[in-house]
């Protein structure tokens, strides 16, 4: 898998040592409370050591993931997963986190989209990259319309957090939308 570089960061393989940064966010209510159930209940190290060794050893098709690092240093600030990828159809749903406090909201996580659209449509020939947002995820869903994804549709009341039943955002970007952006 190649790494890629932008103007901060670079996309790159996920190693061993991201284990320490990886195990930092995934017990962070804050920022679980915005990704899928699988959050629900604390991930021991051993948990968050099998997602890093199916990482670092699958040759599954349906996924290619890198890890957001700091371009100078190589160091972790959160990572980036296309899953389901659905080689007939050209498209791939896409996932993203920034693991600290300390580096949110400082345009990390726009940059590494645009790389990942990058790849995806250059690289990997797709035509159409989805992702799914809680509605209350006000900061991604600015930095998805950033990237140019478009909303498709809203799931009604399709997750609980926190005592109460949220939306979810499915949202996309075709190839030629992307490229007309690009202009």
């Amino acid at each position: 898998m190649p790494r890629i570089y932008g103007e901060r960061i670079m996309l790159r393989e996920y190693r061993e040592e991201d284990l320490t940064y990886i195990q930092e966010w995934v017990n962070n209510e804050q920022i679980t409370d915005m990704l899928s159930n699988i959050f629900m209940f604390p991930h021991t190290k051993k948990k968050t050591e099998k997602f890093l060794n199916m990482m670092l050893e699958s040759d599954d098709l349906e996924l290619c993931g890198f890890v957001i690092a700091l371009k100078d240093t190589e160091t972790y600030i959160g990572q980036t997963d296309m899953v389901k990828i659905d080689w007939k159809n050209r498209k791939a749903l896409i996932g993203i986190i920034v693991g600290r406090d300390e580096n949110q909201s400082k345009g990390y996580g726009t940059e590494a989209l645009k790389l990942l659209l990058q790849y995806g449509f250059y690289r990997l020939g797709l035509n159409k990259i989805e992702l799914e947002v809680r509605a209350y995820n006000k900061k991604a869903i600015r930095c998805y319309e950033k990237c140019g994804f478009k909303v498709e549709g809203v799931l009604k009341e399709d997750y609980y957090s926190n005592g109460a039943f949220t939306d979810t955002i499915k949202m996309a970007i075709l190839k030629r939308e992307w490229e007309k952006n690009l202009a």
